[in-house]
Order: structure tokens, then sequence, then C-alpha cells
């Protein structure tokens, strides 16, 4: 059976009922043409049939075997553990969808069981239904997910069901090639040979740049955990509770405005992320005279990488001065992003794997002995990206007309963004507990935050 890597094995080590590690996201569908009342739940009972469940989707993890944690495959798999049916006795609006998702989200996925569930939701307004997945962090990170849900999908509204997420046995050959290569990393690792050294030197090379930068002898050179000193409804103890928002735009109208730039999505997305954050905090009477810090994930998997698991590590990122301006504001991050990029660029892939599994634990630490309630939280908040397909997509019939990430809360974050595009848009997925109070104000804020950069780029003052 696979061993577990050191980031997948944080994902374990770091859960707890207040912080579950699991990702997911809505998947919202127009019933075909003619569909009948009862095709949402003819669709559930189809997808009951289709139970030759494949690797990763039939692994349990074991702790308990010898030479540490590994996944063992599950004597059985019963289907109706994981597949889910959800029905409203009166249509459902996008809000009401968004409750009960983040009250499916709550819960930790029980460990005796594959650790992955799919929800599908009927009664959705506009003739909609839609499919919540919910699947463990430590199966896989969010590229490797989006591409097992594509796979699932078709381009066509004529073409039939494909083959299920957990029917896919080319994730099967990934498991078994991702075998090989934690296999050949633990010799490697055990020999003390020349990658051990790289990841020795590569991971000094990363506390050297925040050494330098926490005592002053660089500047802006690296972001430095810690510098989230005020009580802000963004940090804090996690509690269990959760609640959604979305934001979403235009993908023309972004790539125009990225042409006109010469900026990433990245750039574009975090200059609004960044202004949105700034004025929901003013609006709680928070004026703050630094950058706001972000916790970032960044893909270290190659385009060829097909393995399943995660090949992710986590970087600081510190946005922009306070400022009014959105295109200074834009700028800005410019510069902050491209000292992040020399900076992972210049160790290898594994060491950044190293420093991040090491961060983590560190941060459960304080979150599980309370050492927030003195220490200042690692960062504002977490922001991610995850790219999906260009095209409409369909599933059996049904078009997908909005995806929607749902990500999980790193230790002492209330909140957590991603980005996901599909189809023309740029989604924005808001997950945070309670304390976030007007989350919906702060999704609108990300979308006028656009606006006022368009504005500030076309129509200069």
């Amino acid at each position: 059976m696979n061993r577990l890597s050191l980031i997948d094995l944080v994902f374990f080590l770091t859960e707890s009922e207040e912080s579950p590690k699991h990702v997911g996201g809505i998947s919202v569908f127009k019933k075909p043409p003619g569909a009948s009342k009862a095709w949402v739940r003819e669709f559930y009972e189809d997808l009951l049939s289709r139970d030759q469940v494949q690797p990763p989707f039939n692994h349990v993890i074991n702790f308990r075997a010898f030479g540490g944690p590994r996944w063992d495959e599950a004597e059985s798999v019963d289907i109706r553990d994981h597949i889910l049916y959800h029905s409203s006795k009166k249509v459902m609006s996008e809000e009401e969808l968004y409750d009960l998702v983040a009250e499916l989200h709550e819960p930790v996925l029980d460990r005796k069981k594959p650790l992955w569930q799919f929800h599908i939701i009927d009664n959705v307004q506009g003739n909609r239904f839609a499919m919540y997945t919910k699947i463990h962090h430590a199966y896989a990170d969010g590229v490797t997910m989006s591409r097992w849900l594509n796979h699932s999908l078709s381009k066509s509204a004529t073409t039939t069901q494909p083959t299920a997420v957990w029917e896919q046995k080319d994730i099967e050959a990934g498991q078994k090639e991702r075998k090989k290569q934690n296999l050949a990393l633990m010799k490697t690792l055990t020999r003390g040979t020349t990658q051990w050294a790289q990841v020795l030197g590569g991971v000094s090379k990363l506390v050297a740049q925040l050494a330098l930068e926490g005592v002053g002898l660089t500047t802006n050179a690296v972001s430095i955990p810690f510098k989230a000193k005020e009580d802000t409804p963004f940090t804090g103890h996690v509690t269990p509770d959760r609640q959604l928002a979305s934001a979403r735009i235009d993908m023309q109208r972004l790539a125009r405005l990225r042409g006109a730039t010469r900026c990433t999505l990245n750039h574009i997305a975090l200059t609004c992320i960044d202004g949105a954050l700034r004025r929901y905090l003013l609006d709680n009477g928070i004026d703050l005279d630094r950058p706001i810090s972000i916790q970032m994930p960044v893909n270290l998997r190659d385009s060829n990488d097909r393995i399943s698991g995660n090949k992710v590590g986590l970087v600081l990122v510190d946005l922009a001065p306070p400022t009014d301006d959105p295109y200074e504001r834009l700028r800005e991050i410019g510069f902050t992003l491209r000292a992040v990029r020399n900076q992972i660029d210049g160790v290898p892939a594994i060491a950044v794997q190293q420093y991040t599994a090491v961060m983590a634990v560190l941060m459960e630490l304080i979150e599980v002995l309370e050492l927030n309630r003195f220490l200042p939280a690692v960062s504002d908040t977490l922001v991610s990206n995850v790219p999906g397909p260009a095209e409409t997509m369909y599933m059996d019939g049904a078009k997908l007309v909005q995806s929607l990430p749902v990500s999980t809360l790193p230790p002492g974050s209330q909140m957590n963004i991603t980005l996901y595009s599909y189809d023309g848009t740029l989604y924005f997925g808001l997950v945070a507990t309670r304390k976030v109070v007007g989350l919906p104000n702060l999704a609108r804020y990300i979308e006028e935050a656009f606006d006022e950069l368009e504005e500030s780029v076309y129509n200069p003052v």
C-alpha cells in the first residue's frame, strides 16, 4: 500500500473537529431540456450503481502500520455511505444552497471509511441541482482534485455520463507511480545522499532569508510570519461553524485588464482581494498601518505530473501597503509576487514541502496549546488558486453553470478564499467561521474592487 508523504501526513496531524482537513466544491447544473421532475433522483440512483471504486477512493488510513502511517485498501466500500441525496420541499435559493453546503462541510470525515462524499442536492432555483464534493486533503491537492472531477465531465451535452470520479482507473496508475517515487525518496533520505543535502540546504536557505528580513538586513525580500498582531475578524482560534459566500468576475474583462496592465490573473485577483479586505476591516473600525499578510499555496508539480497526493508548498505573501489607489495596489503586489517567485525558484521543491510541513505543524501546536492568545497570527488569511476548464462542461446532459470551491481553514485563520476559473468566469469561494460577520459583503467588495481597478486603469485621474 502507499505510504503517506510528509505533507499528506500533516493534514491528519493538524486535523481537529474545529479545523477539518477536507476540501470540496459546489457544482451547480442546469437540468437537461425536457427532464422530468424525478430526473435528479434517477441520476442519483444511477450513481449508486457505479460501485466499482478505484484507488484512492477505496483507501482507508492506517496509523498503526509497521513503518508508519499508510493507505490500506478497504475490505469493502458501501457506495451509499459516499453518495448522498438531499431534496428540499421548496425551491432553494443560492443563499439557502450555501447554508446547506456549509452545514455539510462542518463535520470531520469518518476515518474508518474512505474519506470522500458526493452530495446530490435537488430542487435548486432555476430548474437546477447541485453536487457538493467533499474529499480529504490527504488524498490529493487542489490541482489533482480538479483534474479528477473534470475527467468525470463531458464537453458535449449529448454524451452519456462518463466514468465517475471514483471509477477512474488512470488514478490507480498515478497511485502506483506515486508509490515508486515515495519509496525512492525514502531510500534517498535514509542513505543521506545528495538529495538529502539539497533538502537541508534549501530549508536552511529559506530560514536564513526569513532571519535576514526579520532583523532588517533585507527589506521586502520575503514575507515573514507572525506579523498579524491585531485582533481582526480574520484571525483567532478556529471554531467548527462554517458559512459560505461567492464572488465572480468575467474572464473577458479580466483578460482585457491583464493586457492593459501586463499582469497575471493572480496579480489582479490579489489586488481585488486586498482592496476588499481593507474595506471590510474599515467597516469594522480597523485601519491597518501595514500590508495585509496571506498564506498562499504554490503548485510544485510539473505539467506532466499525474500522481495523486499533495505536491504543494505554502508561502507567505505581503500584499500592498495601505493605499486608496487601486493601480498602486496592483503595482505593489506585482513587486511582492516577483520576490515570492524568486524565493521559491531558488530552492528545490522538496525543500519547500519540508518547510511547509514544519510550519503547518507549528501552527497547529500554537492553536492546540492556545498560544494564539499571546502570539500574533502567522498571517491574516489564506488565498489559493486552482485552474478549471475554460469550456462549458456537462454531466449526463446537464450543463455545469457554476463551479465554486469550498476549502479548509488553516489553524489560527477564520477564513479561506479560493479562486477557481470555469467557462469564462473566475469564481472566488469564501469559506469562514461565523466570526466573519457579513461575509457576503466581503464577497461583494471583491467584485466592486475589480470595477474600481478597471476605472483606475482605463480612466486615470
